[in-house]
């Protein structure tokens, strides 16, 4: 009996972290299948075999991936070929739409189920895009709440799972430990910069942050977590000798700060999930903002402010992100008063929103996604073999 083969394709550092914990889930459920397609450290580390690497993928914005349009289509046809080679039983792709929408439709046009984990966020922007998901992905799994009607009103077959962060746990290791392993001072308070995963949002938000920490006084500490999609030295150029540390994850440096600046995405989320009051911000190269702008739908940038349907997080965007106003939010947050209180009371609400709709079901939103990954997969097993299981 040949392998159950899974093609996985991850295209960025958030992506990649949910594909890797959907791999364990599945794994544990059905230690046989096999996973090859798109994706970093963290799924080759779960057995993925990536035959792209998420690295080179990283790329944000409408201008910027036209720059790199040929790089990623040769990506993409490695992709392709490599899954008409291995004839994978079904498709999951995850987040980065830009890519995954076309990984979907070949995959639909050879007959191959496609899952697609973390979908697009088409209700804030491109609504007319919904129509690519409903020809082409057989099922949306959802990690918002409100995305399921969303997509089911439109006609996608949706299924609210949860969010990954929503029931990650705390991290272990004590202040007093992490300040000795990275030779941090315990009596500052520190603030953690996450300027963003992929090259070009780094490039356009870390000075801006690095800006904004040199005008913050001494009795702070800097912390600047490296995404698995960027390298450490390309970082250190970026920085120069500013007093920062880089640390290899985001959650621990994000549970012992005070505060954090944070750049719009995922990261926001995982802020969130740790209790860390923080500022949000973002830019972009000016075209990709005048391009843009006219095609969003939503009232907020920040997912936690669009989750709790108000301002729980101040945003600044293009003009607005500047050195100055960092600081000014900052001093705002940083002391115990009201206006902490009120962050800390609004990231705990968005947090509580985001886990399971069912309030007795306590997995992790992975194993709820590996649970219909293979009802699907046993679906068009019983359709195909007479009902042969999977082990």
């Amino acid at each position: 009996m040949s392998p159950v083969r899974i093609l996985i394709s991850a295209g960025e550092a958030s992506g990649e972290m949910y594909g890797a914990q959907l791999i364990e889930a599945l794994l544990r459920r059905s230690p046989s299948l096999e996973f090859f397609g798109v994706g970093g450290e963290r799924m080759r580390a779960v057995g993925c075999d990536t035959v792209v690497d998420a690295k080179k993928l990283a790329v944000v914005g409408i201008t910027e991936i036209l720059s790199h349009v040929r790089e990623i289509y040769g990506l993409f046809h490695r992709l392709i070929a490599e899954a008409d080679r291995r004839r994978p039983n079904l498709a999951i792709v995850i987040d980065s739409p830009a890519f995954n929408w076309r990984v979907a439709r070949q995959m639909h046009k050879r007959g191959i189920p496609v899952v697609y984990y973390v979908c697009p966020q088409f209700w804030a922007w491109r609504q007319t895009r919904v129509r690519l998901l409903r020809k082409y992905v057989t099922k949306a799994l959802v990690i918002f709440p409100f995305e399921e009607k969303f997509y089911r009103d439109r006609g996608v077959d949706a299924t609210f799972v949860g969010h990954p962060l929503a029931e990650v746990p705390h991290p272990a290791i004590e202040r007093a430990d992490y300040a000795v392993q990275y030779k941090l001072d315990p009596e500052k308070h520190w603030i953690t910069l996450m300027p963003g995963s992929r090259v070009k949002e780094v490039r356009m938000n870390l000075p801006i942050m690095l800006e904004a920490a040199a005008q913050l006084d001494r009795a702070f500490e800097f912390l600047l977590p490296i995404a698995p999609t960027l390298e450490r030295h390309w970082l250190e150029g970026l920085v120069g000798r500013q007093a920062i540390t880089f640390v290899p994850e985001a959650l621990p440096a994000l549970w012992h700060s005070r505060a954090g600046i944070i750049a719009s995405g995922t990261a926001t989320i995982e802020a969130a999930a740790m209790s860390t009051p923080f500022v949000m911000v973002y830019r972009v190269s000016p075209l990709t903002y005048i391009m843009g702008k006219p095609r969003v739908k939503v009232r907020h940038f920040a997912m936690v402010n669009l989750i709790a349907g108000e301002e729980v997080v101040s945003e600044l965007v293009q003009r607005q992100f500047t050195a100055n106003n960092v600081v000014m939010r900052l001093n705002e947050i940083i002391p115990d008063g009201p206006r902490r209180d009120r962050m800390l009371e609004g990231l705990a609400r968005v947090k509580a929103s985001l886990r399971s709709l069912d309030a007795t079901d306590a997995r992790h939103a992975a194993e709820r996604a590996a649970e219909a990954v293979l009802e699907l997969l046993h679906s068009k097993n019983r359709n195909e073999c007479g009902g042969m299981p999977l082990h």
